[in-house]
């Protein structure tokens, strides 16, 4: 990317937030109840109307882009719980989207910061890392590691952010580390779609068996599912953290893989990755190589609730007896403003109750890696969340995001079983108990 002169304000020419985004802002205040920072800490500068604010100032060269403003800016966990609660229709999101690079450009890290996120991003981009990773998560916790760093209070002693990621570590079982999908899998009759299914680099690793659920569904009610051979990283994690470049090379690669198969559909099960994928037209948009096919691509990607919910029934749903709290995952109900069909699918199953939870807006503390980056804050909104959940005492814990099943599961006091609402989806259609073995 080549920066040119003539920017906004404090802000170089390259996509600076839009003053027209930034006027539409009344300062009403109807976004507060709605932020978790807010709420957490009641910082007005830590909240959409006050981040609004000071991108206005930098906008109008007021403010320099120093660490003040982007320590307010890293808070925000752009969960965008304030969108839909605005009155005016201010695009918090576009505007948090046109602040993040420049931040990333201009304003300098300290040493720690650019430490934990040259591990994160080392990392977790990369399934096969992932893997070697959570393969030594397993061992930590089997030969005794774990329990003698917690007695002998080393873990304590550690910084924040390598306490958070070591309380991350799913207890996964070996053989899930090394599950994969097959490169296809039939319609169960006359097909209807073909589909091209997003494996995920946390997804494929943690959380294999929700892939294979999803896979199954899908072809229950007969769709063809492939899954494209050599697919990366979608970004997700690059774009919603700044690095607008490194999700936009990893876009484009993305796009080619999937072309290749084909589909009329490309299926994701994660919120935050399909969120970003829905994305990549303004992401490649200066591109001429890429903007139309991102624009299509785009246009052609569904969450997997969103399909189902668009797909007549075809499978029958045996009863399924579970009384469930459904999470909404921020990036699902907020950025793709897909909320309802996932409980419809869930109560269409016989037998399930779908309960609400207090608190349901507010969100989790996950966010891509900001309870790796934020870990105070994110702790804090993950014991929130947790105690929402159990209180409406349920039998089972959905939620559709990978990041929302670990940070929960860190901070369940009980032994509710978490899963994704496609595992229940599954076992009503195949007339098997609801594997409830996460915790």
């Amino acid at each position: 990317m080549v920066l040119t002169p003539g920017g906004s304000g404090s802000f170089d020419a390259h996509h600076p937030p839009r003053r027209e985004l930034l006027d539409d802002c009344v300062h009403c205040g109807f976004c507060l109840p709605s932020c978790p920072t807010y709420a957490v800490g009641g910082e007005e500068m830590d909240s959409p109307r006050g981040r609004i604010y000071l991108i206005d100032l930098a906008q109008r060269g007021e403010i320099p882009l120093d660490r003040t403003i982007a320590g307010h800016i890293d808070s925000c966990l752009g969960c965008l719980a304030c969108v839909p609660a605005c009155p005016s229709g201010v695009q918090y999101d576009l505007l948090l989207e046109a602040t993040r690079p420049q931040l990333e450009r201009h304003v300098p890290r300290t040493r720690r910061e650019r430490l934990v996120r040259r591990a994160i991003f080392a990392v977790f981009p990369y399934p096969a890392r992932m893997r070697v990773a959570a393969l030594f998560g397993v061992l930590y916790r089997r030969l005794g590691l774990r329990a003698l760093a917690h007695r002998l209070g080393i873990v304590d002693r550690l910084p924040a952010e390598l306490r958070a990621a070591e309380d991350l570590l799913p207890p996964v079982p070996v053989r899930s580390l090394f599950r994969r999908l097959g490169p296809v899998t039939p319609a169960a009759g006359e097909r209807r779609l073909r589909v091209a299914l997003l494996e995920g680099c946390a997804q494929r690793v943690l959380f294999g068996d929700v892939n294979a659920a999803t896979a199954r569904v899908l072809a229950a009610e007969g769709c063809e599912v492939v899954v494209p051979q050599g697919q990366q990283c979608c970004g997700a994690l690059n774009l919603h953290a700044g690095l607008e470049d490194d999700a936009a090379a990893r876009a484009r690669k993305l796009i080619d893989t999937f072309e290749q198969a084909n589909a009329d559909v490309v299926v994701v099960n994660v919120a935050g990755c399909g969120s970003s994928m829905k994305e990549y037209d303004r992401l490649l948009a200066d591109d001429p190589a890429y903007a139309e096919r991102a624009a299509r691509f785009a246009a052609s990607v569904r969450d997997v609730n969103e399909l189902l919910a668009e797909l007549e029934p075809r499978a029958v749903r045996h009863p399924v007896q579970a009384k469930v709290a459904y999470h909404d995952a921020c990036h699902l109900a907020n950025a793709q403003r897909i909320r309802r069909q996932p409980r419809d699918l869930l109560r269409a199953v016989p037998g399930v109750e779908v309960t609400d939870v207090p608190e349901a807006d507010i969100c989790c503390g996950s966010a891509g890696i900001y309870n790796l980056v934020q870990p105070e804050t994110a702790e804090e909104l993950g014991r929130r969340k947790a105690a929402s959940l159990e209180s409406a005492a349920p039998d089972v814990i959905a939620t559709a995001n990978a990041g929302c099943l670990l940070q929960v599961r860190r901070f369940l006091s009980t032994d509710i079983p978490l899963v994704h609402p496609i595992e229940i989806l599954d076992a009503s259609i195949r007339g098997a108990p609801l594997d409830k073995a996460r915790r």
